[in-house]
């Protein structure tokens, strides 16, 4: 590898709040935030919004969605309004 040119490799905490969820990695991301990690050591930690801990396919937690009051609200707020004496 050339000297200089490529971004610092470190340890890095990516952490997901949602499932309460953080794992260790090494990384080239940065961030200014920091975390002290089990063993002692601080890290610079990385939010991110879903992992493997929250994502549904690993959970087997599907969402349900309700696909019924979507269409009838589409349909309340686009139906065509027929003009007054037809």
């Amino acid at each position: 590898m050339k000297p200089g040119i490529h971004p610092e490799y470190r340890p890095v905490v990516y952490r997901d709040r949602s499932a309460d969820f953080a794992f260790l990695t090494r990384s080239t991301a940065t961030s200014d935030q920091t975390i002290e990690w089990a063993d002692g050591n601080t890290y610079p930690v990385i939010d991110v919004q879903i992992s493997s801990a929250s994502h549904p396919f690993w959970t087997g937690k599907q969402r349900l969605l309700d696909t019924a009051g979507r269409v009838e609200k589409f349909r309340q707020k686009y139906a065509r309004r027929r003009p007054q004496g037809r």
